[in-house]
């Protein structure tokens, strides 16, 4: 049987020490998590329909039913995963995109993320302050 070197306990020692500590930073990042990051919007969920009055304007939108751009929809869904949605402000369209990760945005904001359509359009309305949607030039 060979013989334990003073190298080979130190190395092993080494070993034991990295492995515990980064189990220990992963149980740290995990329990730091905040509840959002855990329950974020998955880019498969479909948002349900809403039709409502916000801030004294009309709110609507809907799954749709096909794809824009090329994509084929199905059920909502583009051929990427990403869902299709309409949304509407007094019966002018609002354009809207689902990010990768599931969150929202608008033509009105790029740059300020929402968890659902609703969202985004309620943001939308304040982001207007009564001012009408403006069609999009294709």
């Amino acid at each position: 049987m060979q013989r334990l070197t003073r190298r080979d306990m130190v190395r092993r020692s080494l070993l034991v020490a990295a492995g515990t500590a980064l189990a220990g930073q992963t149980a740290v990042a995990t329990a730091n998590a905040s509840p959002q990051a855990l329950n974020a919007p998955r880019a498969t969920d479909v948002p349900s329909a809403f039709d409502e009055t916000y801030l004294g304007r009309h709110i609507e939108g809907w799954p749709a039913e096909g794809g824009h751009g090329g994509h084929a929809g199905h059920g909502g869904a583009d051929g990427h995963g990403l869902v299709e949605f309409v949304v509407r402000i007094d019966n002018d369209d609002l354009h809207v995109m689902q990010n990768a990760d599931g969150t929202w945005i608008s033509v009105i904001d790029h740059y300020e993320t929402h968890p659902t359509p609703r969202d985004v359009a309620r943001a939308a309305v304040r982001d207007l302050n009564g001012a009408s949607l403006v069609p999009l030039a294709v």
